[in-house]
Parts: C-alpha cells; structure tokens; sequence
C-alpha cells in the first residue's frame, strides 16, 4: 500500500464529496451533476487548485449494534473507502447547479478527516494491487469465468458497446477488469459499492461473478413474466374475435340489439339534426370504435355516454323569436316596475333582431344591489322575446371544469353547466343567465372566469368547444345575460366582455309603486288571502318601507309584507266561526302594524340627529345601496396627534390626513390660532365600528366637521354630503350618486353637497320625486363648500 502522498506530492488535503446513487470506478468517465451549496463549494475549491476530489458513499448503521423493529434508529456514517477523480471540465446550469465532468483515477482509503465549515476534506492512501505468486492460476480462471458472464450478461442487456466488450475480453489485470465490467452492470449502486470497498483482487473477481450471474437471473426471470403477460393479452384477443362471431349470429337470428347497433342509432339520431361535418365525423369514429368493443370493456361506457351526449345536444335546432315589439313591452312592464334602460336595450335589440336575423346575441351584466329585481327581469326577457330561460349560479363556483367540462377520459365525466343547461333547454337559442357572476372563485383547479372569456365573447362563442365534447357548440344565438352586485371583483377582461347596464336601488316612491302593483298581489296569492278583501293604506306601505326595512331593493319588504299575511291568516283562522273567505275584509294601517309586526326596527338614530359643533353627516356607496355615513371630531388637549377610529380603511384615513394638512395650511382664513394644532389631539370617529369603512368621498365630510370642531360652529341642518378633496382646495367628482342621494332622502336628509363635477349624474335613472323633493348644491372648491356649510358668507 502506498500513499496519495507518494502518487501527488504536492496534493495534501483534496475534498471529500459523498453521493449516495453513484458508483465510481478507475478509467471510468464520470458526470455529477449537484445543486447543493457545501458540494458546489468543495467542486470549485477542488477546480481552483489542483482539480482532485474524492468520492466516497454513505454507509447506514444501527446505533445500538441490534435492530429494534419499534425504534429502528439509524445514523448515516461514510465509507472510508472510495475513488480519487480529476475534474476535467465543469458546466454551471441555468437551473442554479452545476455539471463536472471527471476521470475516475485510482480507489483510495481514508487516512484523515478535516472537517471545514461548508465541506470536508481528506488525506488519501491509494489502494494498490498486492498479489501473491501462487494465487495466478486461481485468479485467471476466475477472470476467464468473469469474462464469460459478461460476455452473456452483454448480449441479454443489448446495449454495451462493443469495443468496450472487446476492452474487457482483453483485460488482464484483475483490478481493472472488475473497475471496467463493474461499471456497465445497470443495477443499484449499492450492490457495486461493496467491488469498490474490496482490496483483494481474488474476493473482487468473485462477488463480481455473483452479482453478474444474478443479474442474468433477473432478467431471464422479467423476460419470462413479459412472455405470459403477452400470451394471456393474445388470449383477450382470441375471446373477443369469439365474442364478435357470437355477435353476428345473434344478428342473424333477430336477438336483442347489441351494442353496435346502439351506436349506430345514437349516430342516425345526431346525423337527422343536421350537425357540421366535422362533428359528423367525431360522431363516426367514436361510433366505430364503440362497435370493436366488448359490452362488458370500461371503454364502452365512456364512448356509450359520449355518444348520447352528442345526439341529445340541439345541434342548430332554435325557438322562433317573437318579433311584436308591443306586446314585448307590454310584458316587461307587467313584471317590473320602472327599470328603464334594461327594458329599452331588450326592445332595441328586438328591433335589430327583426332586421338583421343573424345577428349575434348581445352579452349584458345587470348590475345592482340585492334585492332589485336583476334576475327575475332576465326571466321576464325570456318572456319578451318567446324564448326559453335557464339560469346557472356561479356563486361559489372555483373549478374551471364547471364551465368547460372534464376530458371525457375521466371517471364520471360530463360536459360543463354551459352545455348541460344548453341540453335541458333543448335549443340552441335560449336566454341564458349567468347570476352572481362577481362571486366566482378559483384555486388550483383553474379560474372560471377566464373560461367564462370565451363563452362570453361574440367573436368567439360560435365554436365553443367543450374538454368533454371536443368539438365546437354554436353558442353565438344565445342571450347571456349576467348578474352582479358590485364589479369590482369582476376581472377587468370579462368585464370588458360585458355591456354594463347598472340597476341601482329603489326610492320609497318605487318601492311604494313596487308593493302595490306586485308584492301585495303576489303574497295575498302565495298565502291563499287572494279572493279575501285585505287593503293596505298608502301611510301603511311607506311604514313598512321607512319602519320596518332599510335596504335598496325590496327583498325585505316582500318578507315583510308576506309576515303582515300570515299574520292576518293566522287571526282569521282562529275566529270562532270564520266568514267565507271572499266575505271576509281587513284594512292595515301604518297604526296596526305595531300589533302585526312588533315595534319598528328601524328608528332614527341619535347621531343622525344631532348637530353639535363637530359633526358633519356625509354619504357612502355600497354594495347594498347607499348610507348616511355620521362622522364626529373631538378636540382634546395634547400634542398634535391625529386620532382616527371607526375602523377605517387606508384611502379614508389619507383623506382625514388631507382634510387636517388643508385645515392647519388656512387656518388664518377661518380665524384658528395655528398654536391650537401643536396643543390639541384631534380625535375623529366614525360610528358603527364593526363596519369597515374605506373611500375618497368623505373627504369633505372629515374637512367639515374638522373645521367646525376648531371654529366651534355648528353646520347648517340638515345636509349631506360627498366629494373628495385635494390639498389644494378643489373638491374632486365621487362615484354612486344616484344611490347616495337616495340615502339622503330616506334619511329625510333634503339637502346635499355636491361636486360640481357631478351635475351630469344627475339625470340618470333618478326620480323626478327625489329630485325635486332635494336641494342640491353643487361646489368646486373646498372654499365654497366651508362657505355653505358653515355658513360663513352670511357674517
């Protein structure tokens, strides 16, 4: 034995790389490939100087010398045997690791470990041939033995190059025949390890002629199962040409109907709808196919399924659309109240309709707060035009299959709710509606909306293609209509998809309208008082809009008033000896209701009331319609802090910053001592804590009820307002007019402040009675605004 030493002189410590799947041997070429940051290191150290490694393996042993089967405890130590390689080039991926490519040199012995902060390092004694004169003849016959297995297992394996076949038969050094066969052997490096810890060339030749005639073993043992697996494959063949002789003779003799002919009739039943040819042909393929099968083979029930959902589909089968543009309106106005852009988009498109036939179905977004009537008018459109409704809820919906299907490859897969709906509809040319379109999910399994891109897209919904169908369904005919409350969860490209036609919150005079001429009617028959005399007082109806709901549509009020018939059906029952029904008569009153519905729940709150020095009452924008939004400021001695409370949201607390900054920047002009701001904290709460509360528009409302706190003035009562404001002054146009005013109005609030730049919304879709029961007062400037409320230009 010699030293690595003795070999490289002036190699003292070469690094130590341990892996664990690959067996390394002398006058072998070897890849590594390593994205650990300590092997990166030790590889780049080992290039820098004089480009030598060591590879050595893991050895796993049980700590307490015996196995425990309930606490079998290991500890990972290395072999101290193993190879010296010289790093021939190396490669940095894109990936991050790196690719060395090396010589394997000569196995080595570990003499000493150093252990360094990120790798390891080692001192090496080569392991040298030591063979004695009266082993020769032993060692050659083992070596022609080992020859001849290799010979054997090359010619199984197939895939051993030939001259390194020649290279081994040549071979007469023992050490560097079994470095040379050991290397091609394609087994687990485990096995091979045990040739490179072996120093005897005698013991190396024979575990190596062991495991090459175990590998041979192996392999004519999977040869054989792969034998049986084909004989007993070429078995099923045989059982099915019997099966498909069987077949025919039972044609021939009028038997039942088998399966192909099934198929044939699934395909005649889609051939008589007159589809496109390429669907013809997905059609007869798929027919084919299922004809070759056995009843019995799994395959058969997924192409049987196919087939059928192919035949039931309305391939170009249509409603006749009514065209009486009339008789249309007539009905629309049967159904709702007021809502007069939705109905004239649904005539103009009649008229257009009756012009141009062709003419794809538009795609409309109802948008609204709850309650106002967006999905039962898309079922009264379905009655305008004389065709049939279907709707599907997207709320909740998070799986992209929902809308586009599973492959059909799938257990139990089916093609999505479009289609499905499309089947039950059983034509091509339905009003098809998409409710609560904002509420859509998603997760891993993809995002629905950004299926809903296509079905939604006129120039693209003429092919939609189902992942269960696989063939393209005309959906181009088909009126979508969508449902939303708010849009900003809709993404921005499905939103562009969309004509948005908002259907904002009703005044008390609509909902006045709305219970006389639809809920009152629909409730008296749904709890069986229709032939009774039961009238409600107009004061009655406006109590039970003002008293006993606060909301922007009138879902509460139906409940309301269906609890008032109950109620009242409930008294009449229990009458000792009750009159016929249509003889029997009760008129409600705003003074009876207490006594059917208990006290009012919704009284006017203190805060709205008050107008101490300090508090400015302004308006908000929500999903459920709008709100009187109260703000208070109070100021307390300190140093200068701003206090904010009422859980506000970020753009709301920069607009109290922007309100106060603008406030200590003119103090002079509304008479404030600049010195109050360094000596006061000024506290400003907005009630009803546990609604989060966030948006520009109550910028003026903080600014007004700062500047009154400081200037301790009260502000003009009553009025409301809305606008956001800049440092410099000018007051800034909002959004949510219509449904801010509205709240304004029901909180019997009839003046408003607002943003000059918001006089054009005033004519949209709001009531000529609300407007003209309100005074608004629109302003520019912060200025003007002040000037108003606090009504500083009268002095």
């Amino acid at each position: 034995m010699s030293t690595l030493k003795k070999s490289f002189p002036e190699v003292q410590r070469i690094p130590l790389i341990i892996t664990r799947d690959l067996s390394v041997f002398p006058g072998a070429m070897v890849p590594f490939n390593t994205s650990d940051p300590d092997t990166k290191r030790a590889i780049t150290s080992a290039y820098d100087k004089e480009k030598l490694v060591f590879f050595a393996f893991p050895e796993e042993t049980l700590i307490d010398g015996e196995k425990d089967p309930d606490n079998d405890k290991r500890q990972v130590e290395i072999s101290r045997t193993g190879t010296v390689v010289k790093i021939m080039q190396i490669f940095k991926l894109q990936n991050g690791s790196i690719r060395i490519l090396g010589e394997a040199l000569q196995r080595g012995y570990i003499n000493t470990l150093f252990e360094q902060d990120h790798f390891s390092e080692v001192t090496v004694d080569l392991i040298l041939p030591n063979l004695e004169k009266d082993e020769v003849l032993a060692l050659e016959v083992l070596m022609n033995t080992v020859k001849q297995y290799f010979k054997e297992y090359s010619s199984m394996v197939g895939s051993i190059p030939q001259k390194k076949l020649q290279q081994v038969t040549a071979e007469q050094d023992p050490d560097r025949l079994v470095d040379t066969a050991a290397h091609f052997i394609q087994t687990e490096a485990v096995k091979k390890n045990h040739l490179i810890q072996e120093s005897d060339p005698k013991k190396r030749l024979q575990e190596l002629a062991v495991l090459l005639q175990t590998e041979q073993e192996l392999m004519k043992l999977n040869e054989s199962i792969q034998n049986k697996v084909k004989e007993k494959f070429e078995l099923t063949q045989r059982e099915f040409f019997l099966n498909e002789q069987i077949r025919q003779i039972n044609k021939e003799l009028g038997r039942d109907v088998d399966e192909a002919d099934e198929a044939e009739q699934l395909y005649k039943q889609l051939e008589a709808k007159k589809p496109s040819q390429e669907i013809l042909d997905k059609a007869r393929k798929e027919t084919n196919r299922l004809k070759k099968l056995q009843p019995s083979a799994p395959e058969a029930g997924v192409l049987r399924t196919y087939l059928e959902w192919l035949a039931d589909l309305p391939w170009g089968i249509r409603t006749e659309d009514s065209f009486d543009i009339k008789e249309a309106e007539k009905i629309l106005n049967e159904d709702h109240y007021n809502m007069k852009r939705p109905k004239e988009r649904i005539l103009d498109y009649m008229a257009v309709r009756r012009l141009h036939p062709k003419l794809k179905g538009p795609i409309l977004c109802f948008v609204g707060p709850p309650g106002t009537g967006k999905t039962s008018l898309g079922r009264s459109v379905a009655r305008a035009l004389g065709k049939k409704f279907i709707r599907i809820s997207l709320g909740g919906v998070r799986d992209e299959a929902e809308i586009r299907g599973h492959r059909k490859t799938y257990v139990g897969a089916l093609p999505g709710r479009i289609l499905q709906s499309i089947k039950r509809a059983e034509t091509a040319n339905p009003v098809f509606l998409l409710d609560e379109i904002d509420k859509i999910s998603s997760d891993f399994r993809g995002d629905p909306a950004s299926a809903l891109l296509e079905v939604l897209d006129p120039e693209q919904n003429a092919s939609f293609t189902d992942h269960y169908l696989e063939v393209p369904f005309d959906l181009s005919q088909v009126l979508f209509i969508a449902t939303a409350n708010s849009l900003h969860t809709v993404p921005s490209a499905l939103r562009d998809r969309m004509e948005i036609i908002e259907i904002p919150g009703y005044s008390d005079i609509e909902k006045y309208h709305i219970a006389r001429k639809f809920l009152i009617t629909k409730q008296l028959k749904e709890n069986g008082l229709e032939s009774a005399q039961i009238t409600f007082h107009k004061q009655a109806i406006y109590s039970l809009i003002r008293d006993y709901t606060m909301e922007s549509g009138v879902r509460n009020l139906e409940r309301t008033v269906s609890s008032v018939l109950r109620k009242i059906a409930r008294e009449y029952l229990e009458k000792k000896s009750p009159p016929p029904l249509d003889q029997f008569s009760r008129n409600i009153t705003a003074r009876s209701l207490p006594a059917l519905l208990g006290t009012a729940e919704y009284v006017e709150d203190q805060i709205q009331k008050s107008n101490s020095p300090g508090v400015a009452h302004g308006l908000a924008w929500t999903e459920m319609g709008g709100k009187l939004l109260t703000v208070e400021v109070s100021l307390l001695p300190g140093d200068g802090r701003l206090i904010l409370t009422g859980n506000l949201g970020e753009v709301m607390k920069e607009s109290a910053r922007i309100s106060l900054s603008y406030l200590q920047s003119h103090c002079e002009a509304y008479g404030i001592d600049p010195e109050r701001f360094r000596s006061t904290n000024i506290h400003v709460h907005v009630p009803q804590g546990a609604i989060p509360k966030d948006g520009p528009s109550a910028g003026i409302t903080l600014l007004a009820a700062m500047c009154s706190a400081f200037m301790d003035r009260r502000i003009v009562s009553p009025i409301s307002m809305t606008g956001e404001i800049t440092l410099t002054g000018v007051v800034l146009s909002i959004g949510g007019v219509k449904e801010k005013l509205l709240a304004s109005y029901r909180h019997g609030i009839t003046t408003v402040l607002l943003p000059a730049g918001n006089r054009r919304d005033l004519d949209e879709d709001i009531p000529r009675s609300v407007i003209k029961a309100l005074k608004v007062i629109h302003v520019e400037t912060v200025q003007e605004a002040l000037a108003v409320l606090l009504d500083i230009e009268k002095e």
